[in-house]
């Protein structure tokens, strides 16, 4: 019962000179996080399907037949390379 009786004194004593709490220190804290970009937009088309296979090719009739699917492949290629050089060009930029 001393012992409790010394202690009593020391607890108070101890809880008295501790004070008020600080108040919290608040920082910012600014975190970069790096998201994966899309490249492909969603509305880009699917590559069309090309006339001038090796396959149609063979079996084209004569050679202006040959020349009319490879013409018709050309066309269909410059029209998807100015729909997807501008894509790879955006995405080309997003990565730097």
């Amino acid at each position: 019962m001393k012992r409790a009786a010394a202690i009593l004194p020391l607890l108070a004593l101890a809880a008295c000179a501790h004070g008020p709490a600080p108040e919290p220190e608040v920082r910012i804290q600014e975190v970069i996080v790096e998201r994966p970009i899309a490249c492909v937009p969603d509305n880009l088309k699917v590559a069309p399907v090309y006339p001038d296979t090796d396959e149609a090719l063979a079996a084209a009739a004569d050679a202006s037949a040959r020349y009319a699917l490879l013409w018709a492949g050309r066309l269909l290629r410059a029209a998807r390379a100015d729909e997807v050089e501008p894509v790879i060009s955006k995405c080309r930029e997003a990565a730097q």
